[in-house]
């Protein structure tokens, strides 16, 4: 088998649930966006994009390091799995003491100036604070199950997480009013204490979920032995501290604007332009999820190939793909936006009354285009990260982010109060153009890698141009931006179809 196909079964294996699980819970986006106030989906926003950075906080980059020494330390690969998860259980159990201590502040802060509804902001934080430690125990965990090629019980595993997410969050939004509605046993008790349309229901089903999914992988967690090794640890906690600040680095890139646009813009619109931002983000979330599923096959397999004679030529090899296909589902996803947006958010307009009234949520389709070649930016950034992460230099991981992250923030603190979310939407697609651009001129002095960059950039150019064409200049026409979409594919087709057969035929 070629190395490529070699790739391309390991990256579907490990990324097919991740993208089975991520698209379950993208059905989610029209439930929210009907069954909740836009308001009660910025605060859902929000609050996640503040979970999202301390979730890399407490996995503290252990994920990466713990494949990296894996590969270096084959000898003791419980050792490395003592350390790596103990590592993650001493900084939650850190984190979660003191934000027992902090709680009251905790809840001041989020409520960004409201004066109502302590009590619920106390309920969201709670039932995260459940979810961020859970979620932080299952880091190494899963991490295990892919070094131990171990797909189908990873994929499992995560496959439930959703379907439980799913399944309390139908319950809570449209059981239980269908049960109160129909005067079915037990309506009247539940009314008594039930809240229609309320957000909070849609953080209970996540921390049931992230409970539930704790017992689900006791095995693994009752593996972890009471020995470790301090000079190990040490080595581990220098090459992992400079992927903890890239990564929270990157996640500021992807999440901190939502939290931004609640605390920077007037209190009366904020919930309401947050939630438009997050709906209509939800679209660029297709080729997020091609790209973690590519993350997931993709951080095994570089560090397992690492000492091949020809690494280089198969990382150049996978990136050429790579650019392909991020590049073809970008024209694809714009051609095809306002079916997206009917599925995630409803019609454009509807009539009330005889008025024919607009959905607000379509007013933000324009941060779609930028968003996508933002993820086209990462996912390249991602390709291109092997070169620090195999030389064991993490630190140009800390700059490239920590970067990023400066550009991000202070961009949207200038922008954010004239053009609100189309200044985020822009501000993320050139932190991450920044970061790809820094990631391959330091690659090339330090760790070169023989990339295709005139092909790379000319199907890059391409796909902009196409996409500028299909959504401004024919008016997100779905016909005319399938057409290009097909012209694309064509293209693209004849000339890698040599590449194509070579790899094909070999066994």
């Amino acid at each position: 088998m070629s190395t490529a196909k070699k790739f391309a079964g390991q990256t579907a294996i490990y990324g097919l649930s991740t993208i089975i699980s991520r698209m379950i819970a993208f059905a989610l986006t029209p439930v929210y966006s009907r069954a909740l106030p836009v308001g009660g989906n910025g605060i859902f926003t929000a609050m996640y994009g503040y979970a999202s950075i301390i979730n890399a906080v407490l996995a503290f980059g252990m994920e990466t390091t713990f494949f990296r020494y894996l590969q270096k330390r084959e000898d003791n690969k419980q050792l490395v799995y003592n350390n790596a998860f103990g590592a993650i259980i001493a900084i939650s159990v850190v984190f979660l003491l003191f934000s027992l201590l902090l709680l009251n502040p905790i809840i001041s802060f989020l409520q960004a100036g409201e004066i109502k509804d302590h009590s619920d902001y106390a309920f969201y934080v709670k039932c995260f604070l459940i979810i961020l430690v859970c979620d932080a125990f299952c880091v190494i965990p899963f991490a295990k199950m892919r070094a131990d090629g171990r797909p189908i019980r990873f994929g499992t595993i995560k496959c439930l997480n959703i379907f439980i997410v799913v399944f309390f969050n139908v319950f809570f939004l449209f059981g239980i009013p269908y049960i109160i509605g129909h005067q079915l046993p037990g309506s009247q008790w539940i009314a008594g204490w039930y809240r229609p349309k309320w957000v909070g229901y849609v953080f209970l089903s996540n921390t049931i979920a992230s409970v539930l999914t704790i017992f689900l992988l006791l095995p693994e967690i009752l593996k972890l032995q009471l020995k470790f090794d301090g000079t190990m640890f040490k080595d581990m906690f220098v090459y992992s501290w400079p992927v903890l600040v890239a990564n929270i680095s990157f996640i500021i890139n992807e999440s901190l604007d939502k939290a931004m646009l609640k605390q920077m813009l007037p209190q009366n619109i904020s919930d309401q332009e947050v939630g438009i931002y997050g709906m209509c983000a939800k679209i660029a979330l297709f080729l997020s999820i091609f790209v973690q599923a590519f993350r997931l096959g993709a951080e095994p397999f570089f560090f397992s190939h690492a000492k091949n004679k020809n690494s280089g030529e198969t990382y150049a090899r996978i990136m050429n793909y790579f650019v392909i296909t991020v590049a073809v589902i970008c024209v694809g996803l714009v051609a095809n936006v306002d079916i997206l947006a009917y599925l995630i958010v409803g019609k454009e307009t509807r009539e009330i009354n005889h008025h024919l009234v607009h959905n607000v949520y379509w007013s933000g389709l324009g941060v779609v285009p930028p968003l996508l070649f933002g993820y086209l930016s990462l996912g390249i950034y991602m390709n291109l990260s092997v070169w620090y992460k195999l030389s064991d230099q993490t630190k140009y991981g800390l700059y490239i982010s920590g970067i990023g992250a400066v550009l991000t923030i202070l961009l949207n603190w200038i922008f954010i109060p004239k053009y609100s979310y189309m200044a985020s939407a822009w501000i993320s697609f050139g932190a991450y153009a920044t970061m790809m651009v820094l990631s391959y001129i330091w690659g090339q002095k330090n760790y070169p890698i023989p990339y295709n960059l005139k092909k790379n950039l000319a199907y890059i150019v391409a796909s902009v141009v196409l996409v500028f064409l299909s959504f401004t200049v024919f008016k997100r026409n779905i016909f005319i931006g399938n057409g290009l979409l097909l012209l694309f594919v064509s293209a693209a087709y004849y000339f890698e179809r040599n590449e194509l057969k070579i790899i094909f035929r070999k066994k």
